[in-house]
This record gives structure tokens, C-alpha cells and sequence, in this order.
């Protein structure tokens, strides 16, 4: 068994290729640009530990992997133009250097890369392969636009941000387990266990990362804390505080939001520690990773095998940065 940073180096090397034709190069080069940015390629490299969790890895596998990894990045060309972000790891964002228009033709040729690597998994469980991608595509969609339906509400309830954050993150990490899972010929009660604790783990993953941006050390984090505090982004966080904060609390909180300033993350989070919001989010981060632990734990298969999506797991939710 191979651990996720000797499988994401195979992928690093296997994904270098070039992915799109040269010509006309204004609609295939912003693809080309975005694509060497990079990234930690935990999707597709989940697809290919999904694969070897029931059998070695499966020339297909490495096809599905490819088309997962071109469909985030289609996600993520989209989001940055819906979002108006300038950069993303540091580099200017394709909408930001091409254009807003030449963006969302190349995100969309991006998608159609992704559906031409699908056709080369094997017959035998194409459509099966296909139901799910296509499934998982729409709600990753779905996701988006509840995200951007939220910005403009006063309030959300923790069950509404808690399925936007499913549908946004966590159903393509579980998708990429299975669809491993499905390529590696795992029976239908081991692909469910394997999708539910890949859900469970981007759950967690998106407390922990919610959690780091307000608590985390600014060292380790690589940026100021605060930041999903300045631009009043909903979290797990702030849903939790004004759930549980006394109603002084709360009307402090929503001044907060209204303001921008030095002192309004210092504030903020001086309201969540009084209403304990920092215990209690990892007290959620540990109730989804044990969760998933479980759905790990039933899958029929020797432990042995499951020993390297336990190391990643683990890993993804205990980083402080």
C-alpha cells in the first residue's frame, strides 16, 4: 500500500502532460497556465487511493483521476470569476489575466476535457462511473449557488451551511473515494462505506479550516488570521455564535459585521472564546473524523489496506496550517 504523498507524486508526474491543443491558443493556454499553478491534488489522488484500498491500481483509475482533478480546477476558474477574486495561490486568477469572457470558455472546455478522460474507464462500469461523476457534478453546482443564495441572507441556521458545505466540498472528496472504489471492483456496501467516510472527512476537513482562520497561528497558517471575519463570511463559527451568544452578544456581533476596522477580528473572536465557539468546533471536527473512522473501520477489506486513508485523514484535520 502506498501512502498519499508517494501516490500524489505518481499523479504529479502522470498529470504534467499537456491537456489541451495548442490552437487557438487564447482558448487552451489559460487552461495550460492554471493548470501549473497547482495545488495539493487531494481529489484525484483520493480516487486512486480508493482504487487500491480493493485492488492494485487499474490503468483506468489513472484516467479517472486526471478527469476528476480537470473538473475542480473547471470548478475553480468558475468560483474565482463568481467570487471576483484576483488571485488564487498567489497567481492571478484566469478571469483576472484573460479575461472575464475567455474564462468562462476555457472552464467550460475544461469540463468537456474531463468527460473525454471518462471514456476511457473500462465499459464494464462506465455508466455506473458516469451516474455518479454526473450526480456529484450537479451538486457541487447546487453547493455554489446556496453559497452565493447565503451571502445575501441575514442569517443561516448550522443545518443549512452545514448541507452547503456538503454539497460544495464534501460530496466530490467522497465521489473520488468511490469512484476508486468502483474501479478497483469494491462490492456496493464497501462503496457506500468508502463515499461516507470521505464525506465525513470533508466535513471535518472544512471545521478545521474554518477553525484555523480564526484561531490558527498566523505563522503556521501562512496568512492573518481573520480573514473569513473581515469579509462577515459565514462559518460554522459564526453561525454557532450568534446560535448560543446572549442577546448583548449578539447585537455586539452584528454591529461587528456591519463595521470594518483594525480592531473587529480581535472583537469577534474575543465573542466566540466567550461563547466557547473554539472548543466546540473541535469538539464537531472530532465528532465527524471519529464518524468517519467508523465507515472506515466496517469496510471489508484487510486493515493493512486502510492504513494510508487513515494516516491522510488524520493529517488533513490535525494541520494547523
Amino acid at each position: 500500500m502506498q501512502s498519499f504523498e508517494q501516490l500524489s507524486a505518481q499523479f504529479a508526474t502522470h498529470f504534467s502532460q499537456k491537456h489541451f491543443p495548442a490552437e487557438p491558443a487564447s482558448l487552451y493556454a489559460p487552461n495550460e497556465y492554471f493548470l501549473k499553478i497547482g495545488g495539493k491534488r487531494i481529489r484525484p489522488v483520493l480516487c486512486l487511493m480508493g482504487n487500491e484500498l480493493f485492488d492494485e491500481i487499474r490503468p483506468d483509475a489513472w484516467e479517472m483521476a486526471s478527469a476528476i482533478e480537470l473538473f475542480h480546477n473547471f470548478t475553480l476558474i468558475h468560483d474565482d470569476i463568481m467570487d471576483k477574486a484576483p488571485l488564487r495561490r498567489g497567481q492571478e486568477t484566469v478571469h483576472t489575466r484573460f479575461g472575464e469572457s475567455t474564462a468562462i470558455l476555457s472552464g467550460d472546455v475544461m469540463l468537456i476535457a474531463a468527460y473525454e478522460l471518462m471514456n476511457n474507464v473500462s465499459l464494464t462500469v462506465i455508466r455506473q462511473v458516469q451516474s455518479l461523476f454526473n450526480a456529484t457534478a450537479r451538486e457541487v453546482c447546487e453547493g455554489q449557488q446556496y453559497d452565493m443564495d447565503f451571502e445575501k441572507l441575514e442569517s443561516i441556521s448550522f443545518e443549512q451551511y452545514l448541507r452547503m458545505i456538503e454539497l460544495k466540498t464534501s460530496v466530490l472528496l467522497a465521489a473520488s473515494l468511490k469512484l476508486g472504489a468502483i474501479l478497483g471492483g469494491a462490492g456496493l456496501r464497501n462503496q457506500d462505506l468508502v463515499y461516507e467516510f470521505g464525506r465525513k472527512l470533508g466535513l471535518a476537513f472544512q471545521v478545521q479550516d474554518d477553525y484555523l482562520d480564526a484561531f490558527g497561528d498566523p505563522d503556521r497558517f501562512g496568512k492573518q488570521v481573520g480573514g473569513d471575519i473581515m469579509s462577515n463570511k459565514k462559518t460554522f463559527l459564526l453561525i454557532h455564535a450568534l446560535e448560543t451568544a446572549s442577546p448583548k452578544q449578539q447585537q455586539e456581533l452584528k454591529r461587528l459585521l456591519l463595521q470594518d476596522g483594525e480592531d473587529k477580528v480581535g472583537k469577534v473572536l474575543a465573542i466566540f472564546r466567550d461563547c466557547k465557539v473554539d472548543e466546540w468546533a473541535l469538539e464537531l471536527k472530532n465528532k465527524f473524523i471519529d464518524e468517519a473512522f467508523l465507515h472506515l473501520e466496517d469496510i471489508a477489506v484487510l486493515a493493512v489496506r486502510k492504513q494510508p486513508l487513515k494516516e491522510l485523514a488524520e493529517f488533513l484535520v490535525k494541520r494547523d496550517h
